[in-house]
C-alpha cells in the first residue's frame, strides 16, 4: 500500500524552529521515508538575537536558504494569522497580502517571543528596542543621530530601562556602541543610565555574579537608578516614578519577554509568559499532532527547573520536538527533552565577560579570557552550520554536542 508523503511544518524560524525542520528532516532521511518539510516564517533569515546589543552589523542575521536547501526544507515567507488544530491546518499571508493555507500532519510551533510592552505613556512612540533585528537597527541610527548632534540637550545621555541580562549587556557595551560611531570623545562624553524597578542589579540573576556585574558596571561608568519604574517616556527624557526626570534623547527598553501571541490560537492555558505547557516529548497538553519548542514552550528541564527564554534552551528543545514529531509519523520512539545543565556567559564590555554554571549562577571565570568565549559562543556555535548536506545533517543529530565544542 502506498503510504501518502508526510508534511511536518514549522511555524518559526528562529533558533528552534531552524533545528525543529533540520532534526525532522534528518529523521526522514534516516528512514529511507520521503516527507514534506517546511517552514514559515516571518522572512528569509535567522536572526542571531543574543548579539542585538553589540556594535551593530548585517551579520547578526543569517540566511536560512543554505541550510535547508541541502535537506529539501521548503521556506515560505509571511505571518502566520490563524492556526486551526480541528483541520491541522495554518493560516498565513505573504509579503504581497495573500493569503495562504498549509496542511499538517505535525506541527511545531517555534513562534519565540516578543518584548513584553512597557505600559507606561509614551513607550510606544518614542522608546527604541533591541529586540528584532530592525528594532536593533534603528536603535544604531538613532546612536549615529545623536553622535552627529554632539551639543544638543539630551544627545549625549542614554537611558536604558531594565537592569537584565540584555539591559546589562547593552550598558556595559554601550560605549564601544558610540565609539563605533564617534569615537573616543563621544564615547567618553556619554551619560549611560541603567533603570531598574528592584532594588538590585540583575534581580533575575540572583546574588551570586552581582558584585561582578556591580564592578563592571563601575568600571564602564554606568549609572544606576535602582528601585523605581518610569512614570513616562516623551521625545526628549524620560520621568521616572521617584518623580526624577532624565533629559534624554534616547532611551532603549530591554524589559522582560512573553511569548508569541500564536500560543493564544490553540485554545490552552498558559503560563504568565504566555507560554504552552508541553510533555516531556514537547507535545502540546492537550492538543493532538502539535509540539512546541523554543521560547513559546514551558517546557521542564528536569524535575526543578523550567527552561528559560534563551538560545542556550531553544536548541535543543527545537532539536528534540523536530525529532519527536517525525519520529511519531515514522512510528518510532520517541525521546524526551532533558537538559539539566545551565551555564551563563554574560558580557559585561571591557570588563570582559562573566562565566557562571548552575542555576545559582556560581561565578566560574571571569575577564578577556570568558569574552574570548563569548565573542565565539555568538559569532559561530550558535550560527546555523556550515557545510553540506553531510555536515548539515551531522549537526541536525540529536546527540550531536551543543553547543559544538571544537
Amino acid at each position: 500500500m502506498q503510504h501518502p508523503m508526510p508534511h511536518l511544518l514549522v511555524v518559526g524560524g528562529g533558533f528552534a524552529g531552524m533545528w525543529a525542520a533540520l532534526t525532522g528532516a534528518r529523521e526522514f532521511a534516516l528512514a529511507g521515508r520521503e516527507a514534506r518539510v517546511t517552514v514559515i516564517a516571518r522572512d528569509e533569515f535567522l536572526t542571531v538575537r543574543p548579539r542585538l546589543y553589540e556594535v551593530f552589523t548585517e551579520a547578526f542575521r543569517a540566511p536560512l536558504a543554505p541550510v535547508f536547501a541541502p535537506l529539501g526544507i521548503s521556506l515560505a515567507v509571511g505571518e502566520v494569522e490563524d492556526i486551526d488544530t480541528q483541520v491541522h491546518r495554518v493560516s498565513f499571508v505573504d509579503g504581497d497580502g495573500t493569503r495562504h493555507g498549509a496542511h499538517y500532519d505535525r506541527l511545531v510551533l517555534a513562534a519565540g517571543s516578543q518584548q513584553r510592552a512597557l505600559p507606561v505613556p509614551g513607550a510606544a512612540e518614542f522608546a527604541f528596542d533591541i529586540d528584532t533585528f530592525d528594532g536593533a537597527r534603528r536603535f544604531d541610527e538613532q546612536l549615529r543621530r545623536c553622535v552627529d548632534a554632539v551639543g544638543e540637550a539630551g544627545a549625549d545621555t542614554f537611558v536604558i530601562i531594565g537592569a537584565g541580562f540584555t539591559g546589562i549587556e547593552l550598558a556595559a557595551e554601550m560605549r564601544n556602541r558610540l565609539r563605533a560611531h564617534g569615537g573616543a570623545t563621544a564615547a567618553e562624553a556619554a551619560r549611560i543610565v541603567l533603570v531598574e524597578r528592584a532594588g538590585e542589579v540583575g534581580p533575575d540573576l540572583g546574588p551570586q555574579p552581582r558584585p561582578y556585574i556591580e564592578e563592571a558596571l563601575r568600571n564602564a561608568r554606568v549609572e544606576l537608578k535602582l528601585g523605581t519604574g518610569v512614570e513616562r517616556i516623551e521625545r526628549d527624557g524620560v520621568l521616572l516614578g521617584n518623580g526624577e526626570r532624565l533629559a534624554a534623547a534616547t532611551v532603549v527598553v530591554t524589559a522582560g519577554l512573553v511569548a508569541s501571541p500564536l500560543a493564544a490560537r490553540l485554545g490552552v492555558a498558559a503560563d504568565a509568559q504566555g507560554r504552552l505547557p508541553v510533555d516531556t516529548a514537547l507535545r502540546v497538553a492537550g492538543v493532538s499532532q502539535v509540539f512546541a519548542a523554543g521560547d513559546i514552550a514551558r517546557a521542564q528541564t528536569d524535575d526543578t527547573h523550567v527552561a528559560l527564554m534563551s538560545c542556550q534552551h531553544a536548541v535543543p528543545m527545537g532539536k528534540h520536538a523536530g525529532y519527536n514529531a517525525a519520529r511519531e509519523l515514522l512510528n518510532l520512539p520517541l525521546a524526551d527533552y532533558r537538559q539539566p545543565d545551565y551555564v551563563t556567559c554574560l558580557d559585561l564590555g571591557d570588563y570582559g565577560s562573566l562565566f557562571t554554571t548552575g542555576w545559582d549562577r556560581q561565578p566560574q571565570q571571569w575577564g578577556a579570557e570568558v569574552k574570548a568565549l563569548k565573542r565565539k559562543i555568538n559569532t559561530q556555535w550558535i550560527y546555523p552550520p556550515a557545510g553540506g548536506r553531510e555536515a548539515i545533517l551531522a549537526a541536525a543529530a540529536l546527540d550531536a554536542p551543543w553547543p559544538p565544542l571544537d
